[in-house]
């Protein structure tokens, strides 16, 4: 006797609750609906799609859950094709990968703007290495993220490897930040001892450019002139230590802390501009300049707006909290995160550019001048050298805690993968 659709559907569900039960209610008819068999077992058993099936926060391993977000997980066994593939498929990272990726180009389009500016030096002239070194260090830092959240889905171990150097690639920027704020926005960023303002038609009697530059910041001047530097690298090395050690303890606090140790390099690195916002400008108020520079005020409050909102979001966990499964795929804080990150970051290139293209407008202060500046000018091993030391120590913290990684996850994601594809056997047959 033929079997009727409803016997073929509840036979084949009986396979598949040998190893995870279903929820039957979704297979039997009530007196108020029309039976019609759940799609739910149907995919579970489409085993020739391109893609694994999307899964539940219930089955995949806890390790890769995150707060409130119940749906759109992707077993840690895929394949690297896969992976990127799953760019173009709605999971709960695809947006955390889109929101990190696309804006590399928008932050390119905006970078180049003071490379064509008029009297601008070649784009190899030693003027322009710390913005270069800046470029690198958002561009990596974007790229990891982006990266970092497409790819975690390989297995256990690489998804600790992706998020360590997401780590690596943030201090890496806030360290290629100090170097733009020490060049163009230092105090006495290519400032003359013998005065300035000579190519804005202003005349300045010597003596009182001089000892107005000698009282420019003498509180801080060993700090910004020796110490600076220094401290932005030591710091973001304590930054790297910190946030890998969050993904193997510290967990129930981690977002917490990963937010709260970031901001210590922010405060590190911002002293220059918190100096400049204290004290009067370096240019003269006549001068081109100075209305140049007069923007940095504003691009530096609103850096730190976003900045605020993005930790808020990234602590508090919002909006998920407030509706577990409806922002599962589009719309949970992480998006919202990476959202706010990049606008911080669009408003900082904003105002370093502005501080470009005031030292541009005074010729005199910049490259090469006849007389040295009080403030060496960029070389190869004062900005290159430093970010390449800098990457050489936070790949050695990576390298270690990746190996720690793989002796702690690679025995659980063996066996974690064997359950799941005698899970994926039972369901093909």
């Amino acid at each position: 006797m033929a079997m009727t659709t409803k016997q073929q559907v509840l036979l084949r569900t009986e396979q598949v609750e040998r190893v995870q039960p279903l929820n039957r209610d979704l297979l039997e008819p009530t007196n108020h609906q029309t039976f019609r068999p759940s799609p739910r077992p149907i995919m579970f058993l489409n085993c020739g799609q391109l893609l694994p099936p999307l899964l539940r926060h219930a089955d995949v391993p806890a390790r890769i859950t995150e707060s409130f977000i119940l749906s759109g997980y992707r077993f840690p066994n895929y394949s690297l094709a896969q992976c990127l593939l799953s760019a173009f498929q709605p999971t709960n990272e695809t947006g955390n990968f889109w929101t990190h990726f696309l804006p590399v180009f928008v932050f390119a389009f905006y970078f180049l703007e003071p490379f064509g500016l008029e009297g601008a030096p070649p784009t190899s002239d030693p003027f322009f290495y710390p913005l270069w070194n800046y470029f690198m260090g958002v561009l990596c830092l974007l790229m990891a993220s982006s990266m970092a959240h497409l790819l975690n889905s390989m297995s256990l171990v690489i998804r600790e490897v992706c998020f360590f150097v997401d780590y690596g690639t943030i201090s890496a920027y806030t360290v290629g930040s100090s170097l733009a704020y020490y060049y163009y926005i230092h105090p006495r960023a290519g400032i003359l001892e013998l005065g300035i303002g000579r190519h804005n038609n202003t005349h300045q009697d010597p003596s009182s450019s001089s000892s107005s530059l000698s009282s420019a910041m003498p509180e801080f001047s060993v700090f910004f002139e020796t110490l600076y530097i220094p401290s932005s690298c030591l710091v973001a090395i304590i930054c790297v230590l910190a946030c890998c050690n969050t993904r193997q303890r510290w967990r129930t606090y981690r977002y917490i802390i990963r937010t709260l140790v970031f901001l210590l390099p922010f405060l590190v690195a911002s002293t220059p501009i918190f100096y400049r916002l204290l004290h009067s400008s370096p240019y003269l108020p006549t001068s081109s300049s100075f209305s140049s520079s007069a923007s940095m005020a504003q691009f530096f409050c609103r850096h730190c707006f976003w900045l605020v909102v993005s930790a808020l979001f990234n602590i508090s966990k919002i909006p998920e909290r407030l509706s577990p499964g409806r922002f599962d795929i589009w719309g949970h804080s992480h998006q919202w995160f990476h959202v706010c990150t990049f606008l911080s970051i669009l408003d900082e290139l904003h105002m370093i550019n502005g501080e470009v293209r005031a030292i541009l407008l005074h010729p005199v202060l910049v490259v090469p001048p006849a007389t040295p500046p009080h403030l060496p000018g960029p070389t190869l091993a004062s900005t290159y050298g430093v970010m390449l030391v800098l990457q050489a120590s936070i790949a050695s913290i990576i390298a270690w805690f990746s190996w720690c990684a793989n002796s702690i996850y690679k025995p659980q994601g063996d066996q974690l993968e064997k359950e799941f594809l005698s899970k994926r056997h039972l369901k093909c047959h």
